[in-house]
C-alpha cells in the first residue's frame, strides 16, 4: 500500500465523522494556540520593558545606594559608610572621563496655583542641569536649570508640557510666577512631549533646582538635615567612550571619597543592558511556566487522540480483519492507524496556529499588553503537535496491528 494510498484512507476515516474528529483535535489546537499567544505575550513585555527602560535615555548607568542594615557582622567601614550624597554628583562630573552627563533627582507631591487654577498631586522633581542630556527630553520653550540656579538656589521651575497647558491654557507661561505648596517660583522653561516612560509620566511634573526641593519641599526635618543623601544618581556615559572604564573609575572614585573597601562598596552601578537583562529572566521563568501550561494542554490533546484511536480500532476490528484477509500486513495496518492519528494532530496543529497567530494579535490590540509573535513558537507548536500524533498514536496503531485475522473477521 503506497503513501497516498495510506493518506487517502486516513482522510476518508476523519472526514467520515466530523464532529468526533474535531472534539479529537480540540485539545492539540487549544494547548497549540496557548503557546504561541502566551510566548507573544511575555516576548511582548520583554520588549516592552527594554523599550521603556532605553528610552530613559542613552547609555545610562544607575548608581544607587546600598547602605547595610547593620549586624554581628558588620565591619567599621561598613558603619561608617553613607551611601551616595549630593556631592558625588560634582565629583564624577569633574573627575571621570567619557562622562556625557550626570543627574540625580529628588521628588516631592505638591499642590500647584496659578490664579484660579489648582492642581494637586503633582510630581516636583528636584534635579540638575544635565537632566536633559541624561534623561532624553527637550526644552520647547525657554530654557533649562542652569548650573548659576543651583548655586544661588533660584526659585525657578520648568514645567512639563501637559501641566503647561492645564495652568495655562495657550498662553506664554515664561516668566509668569506659580506657587507650589506656599512657595512661589518663577517659570523659565516648557518641556516637550515625552510621554510615559517606564510609569512615568513626563509632561505631568514640574522640575526645580535640587537645591530648592531640599529646602522647601521635603517634608521633615530629619529628612531636611539628612538632605544631602540622594537615593540614585544617573550617569550618560560618551558613545566614544568605554563603559566598562567609567564603570571602573566611578567605582574607585566613590569607595574613595566614602572610605570603603571597593570589595563592599555602600553603592551599586547598573547598566540599562543589567537592569533590562534582569527583567528578562524574571520573564523568562513566567515564560516558561506558561509553556508548560501549555504543554500540559497538548499532552491532554495527545491522551483524547489516542483514546479516540483505540475506540475507532474497536469499531473498526472487523474492517481491520477484511484488510488483511485480501493482504493487508501487520505493517499496513499500523501504518494505517498512525498516520490518522498524525493527521489528526497536524491538522489541529495548523488550526492551533492559525488560533494563536490571531488570538496574539487580537490579544496585543485589545488586552492593554503588546504581543510579539516569535517565528520559533510557531515551529516549536507545529513540531510539538506532530510529536503528540506519533507518540500517542503509536499505541492504539500498534494494537490495530497485532489484532487475529480470524478473531477480527469474527467481531460483530
Amino acid at each position: 500500500m503506497n503513501f497516498s494510498e495510506v493518506l487517502g484512507l486516513a482522510l476518508k476515516s476523519i472526514t467520515s465523522n466530523k464532529s468526533r474528529s474535531f472534539l479529537t483535535m480540540l485539545g492539540v489546537i487549544i494547548g497549540v494556540a496557548s503557546v504561541i499567544v502566551m510566548i507573544a505575550v511575555s516576548n511582548g513585555t520583554e520588549t516592552q520593558i527594554a523599550n521603556q527602560i532605553n528610552a530613559l535615555g542613552t547609555n545610562l548607568l544607575f548608581i544607587s545606594s546600598s547602605i547595610t542594615r547593620g549586624g554581628p557582622n558588620e565591619t567599621a567601614a561598613q558603619r561608617q559608610a553613607t551611601g551616595l550624597v549630593y556631592t558625588d554628583v560634582a565629583a564624577i562630573k569633574s573627575q571621570i572621563n567619557g562622562v556625557a552627563g550626570v543627574s540625580v533627582e529628588q521628588d516631592a507631591s505638591e499642590t500647584l496655583t496659578f490664579g484660579s487654577n489648582t492642581l494637586t498631586s503633582i510630581p516636583v522633581i528636584g534635579t540638575t542641569p544635565d537632566y536633559t542630556t541624561v534623561r532624553g527630553v527637550q526644552v520647547a520653550t525657554g530654557r533649562f536649570i542652569t548650573q548659576q540656579d543651583l548655586d544661588l538656589t533660584q526659585k525657578v521651575v520648568v514645567l512639563g508640557s501637559d501641566v503647561a497647558t492645564e495652568l495655562f491654557g495657550s498662553s506664554n507661561p515664561i516668566g509668569q510666577l506659580i506657587t507650589v505648596n506656599s512657595t512661589q517660583l518663577t517659570v523659565v522653561g516648557v518641556l516637550q512631549e515625552k510621554g510615559v516612560v517606564s510609569g512615568t509620566n513626563f509632561n505631568d511634573q514640574i522640575y526645580a533646582p535640587i537645591q530648592v526641593v531640599f529646602q522647601k519641599f521635603t517634608p521633615s526635618f530629619f529628612a531636611r538635615v539628612m538632605g544631602d543623601r540622594v537615593r540614585t544618581i544617573y550617569v550618560s556615559v560618551d558613545p566614544k567612550a568605554n563603559m566598562n572604564d567609567v564603570i571602573t573609575q566611578i567605582s574607585l572614585l566613590l569607595a574613595q571619597r566614602h572610605k570603603v573597601d571597593i570589595s563592599s562598596p555602600d553603592f551599586t552601578i547598573q547598566t540599562q543592558s543589567d537592569i533590562i537583562g534582569a527583567q528578562e529572566s524574571t520573564t523568562a521563568s513566567f515564560r516558561t511556566l506558561l509553556a508548560s501550561v501549555a504543554g500540559i494542554s497538548l499532552l491532554v490533546g495527545g491522551i483524547g487522540i489516542m483514546n479516540i484511536m483505540l475506540v475507532s480500532v474497536t469499531e473498526r476490528t472487523r474492517e481491520i480483519g477484511l484488510r488483511q484477509a485480501v493482504g493487508a500486513t501487520p505493517n499496513d495496518i499500523e501504518i494505517q492507524f498512525l498516520t490518522e492519528a498524525v493527521m489528526l494532530s497536524v491538522v489541529g496543529g495548523v488550526i492551533g496556529i492559525l488560533a494563536g497567530v490571531i488570538g496574539s494579535f487580537l490579544f496585543g490590540k485589545f488586552g492593554g499588553m503588546p504581543t510579539v509573535i516569535a517565528s520559533y513558537s510557531i515551529g516549536l507548536s507545529f513540531g510539538s503537535s506532530a510529536l503528540v500524533g506519533i507518540l500517542f498514536g503509536y499505541i492504539p496503531a500498534r494494537q490495530a496491528a497485532q489484532l487475529d485475522p480470524i478473531e477480527a473477521l469474527r467481531h460483530d
